[in-house]
């Protein structure tokens, strides 16, 4: 369905914070938030790349002449020139970086980009530049924002003492500007060389674990005392050798478990980081997932929750239980688990990228990042199935000391 002026005049942001975005066809569509109502055009440069080129500005740029924009720059196209480049030597007034303003950069990088975040991700980048950016420079031309104009954004996030969101919010400015540099629409990154001294910093939270294997076999043994639901008993048993997050492992499906091949592929919108996750099974994993599976309550959960099949056990659960049996959280938290196979596993010599890639964290060195993690899975396998018996070992032998 086409659009009218009726409607684009009437458009709202959506209440939920996703972005609303009315579409013409073609390509040619307004977004609508809550500074402003932008033309973007998508379309598929003469080389083959798929990119977007902004038209302006509602009510300045009405319907008809967003359309006859649209035209015009599919004409160029047929022509084997790519619009952008064509507005950028002629001085055509919605490509110029004198006229572009920091809002309508951000979205064209945004619908690039768009695709590969989750639903989720999306709206909160949105919401945060909503919020954080444009009340500061998003209508002002991107080549006119300097470095001072960036600081003095971030310093209102700064002295609101909302360091993450700062980090949060300074990270996506700065791909904006990057992508703006790439259309050659700045020539630099204006928070590129803002130092971080001019911010508080954030003050490093170490979440509790246990990495003395006496302490480690204690652990183990008290985990094998809990007392309470059989969910949260064998949750808590099984999360010292699988290394998940506890939101990834309270919500573990029966259909992401293969006990032929004996591995564990989590779902990737169950993820944090969006991929597909393998997590091998130890024998010993093996045989808890088929105690579980012996008890018949018709749930497509693993730990189903006490208060209906069709759920699952809380995150919050797997804490509770451990301070139930009197775990304190300077002792260890749910997340510890990992923190605790981690440290052990790089003090006894494994190699650290396998580590990282079973820990699901996403990898920042560019080498490290090149490899297919797949390609490390005899490594896991190994690796899962000696950390299994490393933790039996202390459970049956080591007196707890704690």
């Amino acid at each position: 369905m086409y659009l009218t002026e009726a409607k684009i005049k009437n458009a709202k942001p959506k209440a939920n914070g996703k972005l609303n975005k009315l579409k013409d066809g073609n390509g040619l569509y307004c977004i609508v938030n809550k500074t402003s109502k932008t033309w973007v055009y998508r379309y598929t440069r003469p080389n083959g790349k798929e990119t977007t080129a902004t038209f302006g500005k509602y009510p300045e740029l009405k319907l008809q002449g967003a359309r006859e924009r649209r035209i015009e720059a599919r004409q160029l196209i047929n022509s084997g020139i790519d619009p952008n480049k064509h507005y950028k030597e002629q001085k055509y007034p919605f490509s110029s970086s004198k006229t572009q303003t920091f809002t309508e950069v951000f979205y064209q990088w945004f619908e690039l980009s768009k695709d590969n975040w989750k639903p989720s991700y999306q709206n909160d980048i949105v919401s945060r530049c909503e919020r954080h950016i444009f009340p500061h420079i998003g209508d002002i031309p991107i080549g006119d924002i300097t470095i001072q104009d960036m600081i003095k954004a971030f310093q209102v996030i700064n002295n609101a003492g909302t360091i993450d969101t700062l980090g949060k919010v300074k990270g996506c400015s700065s791909r904006v500007f990057r992508y703006a540099v790439g259309m050659a629409l700045i020539s630099f990154d204006p928070t590129r060389d803002i130092s971080p001294d001019l911010f508080k910093k954030k003050k490093v939270k170490h979440l509790a674990h246990i990495s003395n294997p006496k302490e480690i076999g204690g652990l183990m043994r008290i985990l094998d005392e809990y007392k309470g639901g059989y969910q949260v008993k064998y949750a808590l048993q099984i999360a010292p050798h699988i290394f998940l997050r506890p939101s990834e492992l309270a919500a573990l499906q029966w259909d992401e478990i293969d006990f032929n091949d004996n591995i564990i592929r989590i779902k990737p919108e169950r993820m944090k980081m969006g991929d597909t996750h393998l997590v091998p099974l130890s024998s010993q994993v093996s045989l808890i997932l088929h105690k579980l599976l012996s008890i018949k309550v018709n749930s497509k959960f693993v730990f189903p929750s006490p208060n209906g099949a069709d759920r699952h056990i809380s995150p919050e659960s797997l804490r509770a239980g451990l301070r139930r049996m009197g775990l304190t959280k300077d002792e260890i938290t749910t997340h510890g688990f990992r923190h605790m196979a981690s440290t052990r596993l790089n003090e006894l010599g494994y190699r650290s990228e396998v580590i990282e890639i079973q820990l699901a964290h996403k990898e920042r060195n560019s080498v490290k990042a090149a490899y297919n993690h797949a390609e490390y899975l005899s490594d896991r396998r190994e690796m899962m199935q000696f950390w299994s018996n490393y933790l039996d070992e202390l459970k049956n032998t080591l007196i707890n000391i704690t």
